[in-house]
C-alpha cells in the first residue's frame, strides 16, 4: 500500500480520482492500493518563542537575541485533526511507501517534510514532480516518480528560508517594537519590500523639475538622442562637433 500525500485538499481529490482511490474516507481516499491524503497548506510550523522559555512571552530588550539550539515544531492550530490522519497513515502496517505530492517546488518540500519528521516516520518516500492536473500528467508523474531523498537540498535550502523568516521576523519585531513603544512588524520580505515603497513614494512626492539638454543627430531617416546634458555649453559644443562630422 502507497500513501499519496498532497498540499491541498482538492489536490488529492484530483489524485484519488486518477489512482482508482474512490473510497471516501476521514481525511483521506482509498482504494487501488493507494491511500491519498493532504496537509491543508503549512500543517507543521516552527514553534514560537515562549515554547523555547515562558520568559519570552514578555518582549524584553534584555531577552534578545533570541535564537534556538534546538530547533521545536508545533502543529498549526485548527490543523490538529489531519495531521493526526497523516500521522496514523504513516504508522499503518499496510504502508509500505510514501509518495510526496505536495506542490511541485520549494514551499511544497517544506511542508511534506515537516509532517514526516513531526510524525517521526522512518518509511520509504518517493517525490511525485509535475506541473499540471491534467490526468495525463498525473499518471506521468507516478509512472516516474523520483527518489524522496533527492530533493534533500531543496528541503535543506526551505529549512534555511523558515528559520531567516522566524530569527529576523521573532527578534526585530521585538527589538523596534521596545525601542519605539509600539508594535513594529519586521519581515525578511515584508520590510525591505515595504522600505522599496516608500522610498519610491518619497522620490515622487520630492520629485522637483530639472532642466537639461539633450543632442539629436538625424542621419538618413534615423534619429539618435545623446544622454542628458545638465551643462548647455557641453551639450552645444556636441551639437557643434556632430556638425563638423
Amino acid at each position: 500500500m502507497k500513501l499519496v500525500i498532497a498540499e491541498k485538499p482538492s489536490v488529492g481529490a484530483s489524485i484519488a480520482a486518477v489512482l482508482g482511490a474512490n473510497e471516501k474516507r476521514s481525511g483521506y481516499f482509498e482504494g487501488s492500493g493507494y491511500l491519498v491524503s493532504w496537509c491543508i497548506g503549512h500543517l507543521i510550523s516552527l514553534a514560537d518563542a515562549a515554547t523555547y522559555n515562558e520568559q519570552y512571552r514578555k518582549w524584553k530588550y534584555d531577552d534578545l537575541p533570541i535564537v534556538p539550539q534546538d530547533w521545536q515544531f508545533t502543529v498549526a492550530s485548527g490543523k490538529e485533526q489531519q495531521f493526526s490522519v497523516l500521522k496514523d497513515l504513516m504508522q499503518r502496517s499496510d504502508v509500505s511507501e510514501i509518495v510526496n505530492a505536495c506542490d511541485s517546488g520549494r514551499e511544497g518540500e517544506l511542508i511534506f517534510r515537516f509532517v514526516y519528521e513531526q510524525a517521526n516516520c522512518k518509511k520509504p518516500f518517493s517525490r511525485l514532480w509535475i506541473s499540471s492536473m491534467e490526468e495525463s500528467a498525473i499518471r506521468e508523474g507516478f509512472s516516474s516518480l523520483k527518489d524522496g531523498r533527492g530533493y534533500d537540498n531543496l528541503y535543506q535550502s526551505a529549512l534555511c528560508r523558515a528559520k531567516a523568516d522566524w530569527l529576523i521576523g521573532i527578534n526585530a519585531t521585538r527589538l523596534f517594537s521596545i525601542l519605539y513603544h509600539k508594535t513594529l512588524n519586521v519581515g525578511r520580505v515584508q520590510t525591505p519590500t515595504l522600505a522599496m515603497l516608500v522610498n519610491r513614494d518619497y522620490a515622487i512626492s520630492s520629485f522637483k523639475k530639472e532642466k537639461y539638454h539633450v543632442v539629436r543627430l538625424d542621419v538618413g531617416g534615423v534619429a539618435s538622442l545623446s544622454e542628458r546634458q545638465d551643462d548647455e555649453a557641453a551639450a552645444r559644443q556636441m551639437k557643434a562637433a556632430c556638425e563638423k562630422s
